[in-house]
């Protein structure tokens, strides 16, 4: 078998099974597709020792029969997750660094399961950003480009992992998503990204951002790819709070393809003024696709959808300020130096000034900005109270029977790097206008690529599902997969 890297999570896991393949071979292709990537800046730290090391015990699970689902299957894993003794710094120089003493339960699950970790995959800083402009190691680029060669934004804040995917580096990444950071860069490049319903995937491990809304999801090269690493990443977690102590199902056994009677909503407030028409045509197609496989198309209203953007910005910042509060210095990370008479306050002011990049920064300025006493009530209450009249949009939409929502993964297809005014970073927010309310509802949401633009890059649109109706959502998926037929791969410039 040749180009073991361009393979499937399935196809992989059924060559694994008969023999036709090794992990070890598997995890090597991987690593030489890796080391002839430097452009796309996709991987920020390698474990090619401990990816071999793992593909050789996965092999001998193999060999005893003692195989599962992600046995020997190469991933990247995003910057984010805590891997034991592996540097994970978020793609910030304030955790410069930094080696966990501790694994994330995302991470050890997928461990448990068999799988081999190839290195760290580049984001934004803190997972803050819409383009992976923000990382501390630079951008990651897009493996899709225009024809004269533009190099174009993988989409963030998972745009190492989206990038990796593309590129056929890794069969599959983790990503995470607070506002759109899974969905979004799947959209730019070609491949599938899900988010889960908040509570279905553990955090602990997973270094925060907008604690009330990150998630952790799979970012694949198939709807069953999805279902398949879903499966490895999902548990009950007693470290995480927030962790919803209900049964892990299926996912892959959920893919049957039928969704003959389903009913499927089409929210008239997604239609927005100035959407390009490629988009509104592609989403147009992609209704009648699930119309033609049998489901119901219903035009549905999310009357409080415009309010998700101004709600998310506000909220997300809030929690960011409280949690970055703890890179101070003093225990871990980057230390500032100090000059002779400075004090305690300093090395605090100083460390955060030198390590926090400048979006970062604007983030806790607006937040700490937005949680002080003469504007809680004004700011922050009032977007909790919104947030509150977003989800009720959508449980009396699920409480009408419908089965699922189509819209939009973006409002554009991937855009060059640089071309969004860092002086204007309103312009960087607008990017997350159909995808930010998911995470304010807690509910689960897939990015599935469906078509092109004129330009030849990828577009994709991404359905929503009930709360922990991941299983039902990924067989919607996949029918829609299937209807468009995605198969174009960028052309290997790197």
């Amino acid at each position: 078998m040749t180009d073991l890297n361009k393979l499937t999570i399935a196809d992989a896991r059924d060559a694994l099974a008969k023999g036709d393949v090794t992990s070890v071979e598997l995890t090597d292709a991987c690593l030489t597709a890796i080391e002839g990537s430097g452009a796309l800046n996709a991987f920020v730290h390698r474990t090619p020792d401990m990816a071999r090391d793992m593909a050789r015990a996965a092999d001998a699970r193999l060999k005893a029969g003692d195989g599962v689902a992600l046995t020997g299957i190469p991933l990247g894993i995003k910057d984010v997750f805590c891997v034991k003794g592996v540097p994970g710094q978020a793609a910030s120089n304030i955790l410069k660094g930094f080696i966990p003493e501790y694994e994330s339960t995302v991470t050890q699950n997928l461990w448990n399961a068999g799988a081999v970790m190839l290195g760290k995959l580049n984001q934004d800083e803190f997972a803050m950003g819409s383009t992976n402009e923000s990382s501390s190691y630079g951008p990651a680029v897009n493996p899709w480009r225009l024809a004269d060669g533009t190099q174009l934004t993988p989409g963030g804040s998972s745009g190492g992992s989206a990038a990796a995917v593309a590129a056929d580096l890794c069969l599959g990444a983790t990503g995470t998503d607070t506002g759109g950071s899974i969905r979004q860069p799947a959209a730019f490049t070609g491949t599938v990204g899900l988010k889960p319903t908040y509570g279905r995937v553990s955090r602990w491990g997973v270094i925060a951002y907008a604690s009330s809304l990150d998630q952790a999801g799979p970012m694949t090269k198939s709807v069953r790819d999805a279902a398949i690493m879903l499966g490895a990443m999902a548990s009950t977690d007693p470290q995480d709070s927030t962790s919803a102590d209900i049964p892990v199902p299926d996912f892959e056994a959920a893919l049957t393809g039928d969704i003959r009677g389903k009913r499927i909503g089409i929210p008239r407030e997604y239609r927005m003024e100035g959407m390009p028409p490629e988009i509104d045509a592609l989403w147009k197609q992609g209704a009648e696709m699930l119309r033609d496989a049998g489901a119901e198309i219903v035009n549905i209203s999310l009357p409080h959808t415009k309010y998700a953007l101004p709600a998310y910005y506000v909220i997300a910042p809030a929690e960011a300020s409280s949690n970055l509060a703890r890179y101070d210095g003093v225990r871990y990370g980057h230390r500032a130096k100090l000059g002779a008479g400075d004090g305690i306050d300093d090395l605090y002011a100083k460390t955060r000034a030198e390590g926090f990049g400048p979006e970062v920064q604007r983030r806790i300025m607006i937040g700490t900005y937005v949680l002080s006493a003469g504007f809680y009530d004004a700011y922050y209450n009032r977007a909790r109270k919104v947030r509150a009249l977003i989800k009720r949009d959508f449980d009396n939409v699920f409480a009408d029977g419908i089965d699922a929502i189509l819209a939009p993964a973006t409002p554009s297809s991937a855009f060059p790097l640089g071309s969004v005014d860092k002086g204007d970073p309103v312009q960087m927010y607008l990017n997350d206008v159909f995808t930010v309310t998911l995470n304010l509802a807690g509910l689960p949401g897939i990015s599935v690529p469906v078509g092109r633009d004129s330009k030849g890059l990828p577009l994709g649109l991404q359905m929503f599902g009930r709360p922990f109706g991941e299983a039902e959502l990924l067989n919607q998926a996949l029918v829609l997969e299937q209807a468009a037929g995605f198969v174009a791969k960028p052309d290997r410039w790197w």
